[in-house]
């Protein structure tokens, strides 16, 4: 439970008005609005819920008349339109109210497919191929365009919006295609795109927050087997929301998987994380996945504040985990109301401020170097051999071994580290080895700290530029955006150097 010292967080629900005419889709957010509620009732705060319109004077006078502890942010979309919802976290941090979910500036752009998908790619995660309108009359001259199967979709809407059978178009050629974008655009009279369609297998990954990261639980798989030969394997407008409809009655989920897809499903959870902090996610999520014929996963949509209704998937994920809807929602109020007590409950040690650095590495370091780059995930049984024979090399040769160490420790344990040494074939470049903080701790500033302090003793030692290898691979995406963020750049990118489809990806920062 949320350790608290003081009274009850006043909690106030804030959703999107919903008229009684509303399609199924609008109105499942009452439906959301009931699980919060209870979920406030069990946990003891004090809630109270308000409508809101496009009209945010009446929010705004609430909120200003008696300022809530924390929001509860549900709203979906303003005047129908799915890409005015960011509005509301946005005007909760102008009032400085803390807001559950994810915050204004990534919500506007996760609400848009295209800038979306367009993050993801510059990051190096893999999404299927798109095309807009005016992306198809550039390419009505050239031969950028591959004949087959696209599915048509709404670039600013959620909730399958449009998404039926209709929408999988065969095409085979550019016109073609321009063609059936126009008519869906007419249809649902609102903007949309041709994605390229991916046969396969679709999972969907729900994630919660966990301290700064995420907890990914349990992965589901929608089960299209009972679907008839040439049926669209989608999960569309008809499986979601239409009860009664074959779509709605032969799409279940399933969370039972044979020991063969052990390997498929940690890639999805590492993507998944990586969606988390590409986009800069908060509270809870979705991520949604094609897996093709050649078991190569493609990330379909990021659902930001997914659907908490019971019946939906994220409550399914949730129970699958061994959690309840209601403790759920409570790690999402922790998250916002609570961080020193979300950090304790995920095992951190303390806060990146209370943590010391030393550079003398001890005959202890080799293990806890070992365990914290093996606890990442990323590295193959042979580098984390290396990693850790590094360490033996320091402390046979010292300073002679050319490895130079920064650890981050707490009462004894290490938290993170750093290896890098002086390139002696250079006049005054440096190498960055390894740097690695425990999972659980990522995104708290420790591997800030450990690359300022190395950087201070390269310039102290005459050095002038610090050089970075990494791969280039979509499960490093969130590293290469931390070496980006601290002020990194890419020198270049050399294919298949580790492995075939495993680039070398190459930083530098000089000063």
């Amino acid at each position: 439970m949320l350790q608290r010292t003081e009274s009850p967080p006043r909690v106030l629900i804030v959703h999107n008005a919903v008229t009684d005419d509303a399609p199924a889709a609008e109105r499942d957010v009452l439906a959301q609005v009931d699980v919060v509620l209870r979920a406030c009732k069990e946990l003891g705060y004090s809630c109270e819920t308000f409508a809101c319109s496009s009209d945010l004077q009446p929010l705004i006078a609430r909120i200003t008349s008696a300022p809530p502890s924390v929001v509860f942010n549900l709203v979906e979309g303003l005047t129908g339109y799915d890409q005015l919802a960011w509005l509301i976290p946005a005007l909760l941090e102008t009032l400085h109210i803390p807001c559950t979910g994810t915050p204004a500036v990534p919500l506007n752009l996760s609400n848009d497919k295209l800038r979306t998908k367009q993050k993801l790619r510059l990051a190096g995660l893999p999404t299927p191929a798109w095309f807009t309108a005016e992306m198809l009359d550039d390419l009505k001259a050239t031969s950028g365009f591959a004949p087959g199967q696209y599915i048509l979709k709404a670039i600013g809407e959620h909730a399958s919006l449009g998404l039926d059978d209709s929408a999988v178009v065969r095409v085979d050629s550019v016109a073609s295609l321009s063609e059936q974008l126009q008519k869906q655009t007419a249809r649902l009279g609102k903007p949309c795109f041709a994605e390229q369609f991916i046969a396969g297998r679709e999972f969907n990954l729900s994630l919660l927050a966990k301290g700064t990261l995420p907890e990914v639980l349990p992965p589901a798989e929608i089960d299209f087997s009972q679907f008839p030969a040439g049926k669209p394997r989608i999960v569309g407008e008809a499986a979601k929301w239409d009860e009664g409809t074959f779509e709605f009655d032969h799409t279940p989920r399933k969370f039972d998987f044979p020991p063969s897809d052990a390997p498929l499903l940690e890639h999805l959870r590492s993507l998944s994380r990586s969606c988390w902090q590409v986009l800069e996610l908060a509270g809870w999520a979705r991520v949604d996945f094609r897996v093709d014929e050649q078991n190569r996963p493609w990330i379909l949509e990021v659902n930001t504040n997914c659907c908490l209704s019971p019946d939906a998937g994220f409550a399914a994920a949730v129970e699958q985990g061994g959690y309840t809807l209601t403790s759920a929602i409570e790690r999402i109020f922790a998250s916002v109301l609570a961080p020193s007590s979300t950090r304790q409950s995920s095992g951190a040690q303390s806060p990146a401020q209370e943590v010391q650095l030393r550079t003398e590495p001890t005959t202890r370091d080799e293990a806890q170097v070992r365990e914290i780059v093996s606890s990442t995930g990323l590295f193959r049984a042979n580098e984390v051999d290396v990693a850790a024979e590094l360490v033996r090399t320091r402390l046979r040769d010292g300073l002679a071994s050319g490895y130079e160490f920064v650890f981050a420790e707490h009462d004894g344990d290490v938290l993170g580290y750093a290896c890098y040494g002086l390139n002696t074939v250079t006049l005054a470049s440096c190498d960055l080895y390894w740097i690695a903080v425990r999972p659980n701790l990522q995104g708290r500033g420790i591997g800030r700290q450990l690359l300022a302090e190395v950087e201070q003793r390269v310039a102290e030692a005459g050095g002038r530029q610090i050089y970075i290898e990494t791969s280039h691979r979509a499960d490093y995406a969130a590293t290469r955006i931390f070496y980006e963020r601290c002020g990194y750049a890419l020198e270049g990118v050399i294919r298949d150097y580790y492995a075939p489809g495993d680039d070398r990806a190459i930083y530098v920062r000089r000063w």
